[in-house]
């Protein structure tokens, strides 16, 4: 048996996922005539009560349309050290888009509404780029699946709104804070100009991302997927698996929730164990002592068929997901505490 904890991307469709993916009725997407995706991004974007939605091939490739969408080459975008967009996009944000990025030093992954005023402040001439786009992620990767302050949110909005500066979420992960948080899809809707949502983490789509925003942004993002060469034919069979993840599998996350904060439990109570970051969903990152090489460690649980995740600077990420079983769990904890 072999306990892949590296990510809540390695998850496979289940039964009835595949059921619904195989009776999906499909058509060819680059002319908008695929019922199932125009489905999907119906309902995405009536969820979150906004005007459109668009489907991707992947995250990344909808954060990159956003920020490309929103900015144009030589001007700032602000997020956070730690954000995803600048860390594990490929540089895409200067690639793609031409945009320098102010990073700002947050808390595991998530800033203030006072540092992004203090970011955006002192002059304004031609030796500066021009202030475009703030980006935030919820919940936060390398910050450990911490959840934004929805306050702090709205302060952060009200900062964008009077510096005439756009506002995106990388949703990576929002469901995750949605259900922890107990707040509504509705709310973010009515706080960011666009959201990008995975499909393929803890809801266990196999594949895509979905963007919603405005008309007047997904008609600009339709032509920037469209550069990108994400534009695709049949795609209904893989929407059909979305919208069965966003039918069944949204509630189910508060388990994985609760699986990570007992492994959070049993890790604060190793001694080999030097930290462990707050855990609030379904990501736990923690360190090992000074004496144990954190890759090193990594490597012996793969022997044990139990498969981790470094994510430098001495961290080690253990993500729970619904592949993740019961019996998965126990054995996990056994062999944490018996190492």
């Amino acid at each position: 048996m072999i306990i892949d904890l590296i990510s809540d991307t390695v998850t496979r469709p289940s039964k009835g996922m595949l059921d619904a993916m195989m009776n999906a009725k499909v058509g060819d997407d680059v002319f908008k005539s695929d019922p199932t995706v125009n489905e999907l991004q119906e309902k995405v974007a009536k969820l979150f009560g906004m005007e459109d939605a668009l489907f991707f091939p992947s995250g990344t490739m909808a954060n990159q349309a956003a920020i490309k969408l929103h900015t144009q080459p030589g001007d700032r975008m602000f997020c956070d050290k730690w954000a995803h967009v600048y860390n594990y996009e490929g540089g895409g944000a200067a690639f793609n888009a031409g945009v320098t990025s102010h990073l700002i030093d947050g808390n595991r992954g998530m800033f203030t509404a006072e540092q992004l005023t203090s970011a955006v402040s002192g002059r304004a001439d031609i030796h500066v780029p021009y202030n475009k786009l703030v980006c935030i992620e919820n919940t936060t990767n390398k910050g450990g699946g911490a959840c934004w302050d929805f306050t702090e949110l709205e302060k952060i909005q009200k900062v964008s709104k009077e510096n005439n500066l756009a506002f995106h979420l990388d949703g990576a992960r929002l469901f995750n804070a949605l259900v922890a948080k107990n707040e509504t899809p509705k709310q973010y809707g009515e706080l960011f100009d666009t959201i990008s949502i995975c499909l393929s983490k803890g809801l266990g789509a196999p594949v895509g991302s979905i963007l919603v925003g405005s008309k007047e942004h997904i008609a600009k993002a339709l032509r920037i997927r469209k550069l990108f060469g994400g534009a695709m034919r049949q795609a209904g069979f893989l929407t059909a698996a979305a919208i069965y993840a966003l039918d069944n599998n949204v509630m189910r996350l508060a388990e994985d929730h609760k699986r990570a904060k007992e492994i959070e439990q049993v890790l604060n109570s190793l001694s080999y164990v030097k930290n462990v970051e707050p855990v609030e969903t379904n990501i736990v990152i923690f360190y090992v002592d000074d004496s144990m090489d954190a890759n090193d460690f990594i490597s012996k649980m793969k022997d044990k068929n139990i498969l981790l995740t470094p994510m430098g600077e001495g961290k080690i990420r253990i993500v729970t997901h619904l592949d993740y079983t019961d019996i998965m769990h126990e054995k996990l904890l056994k062999v944490l505490k018996e190492f």
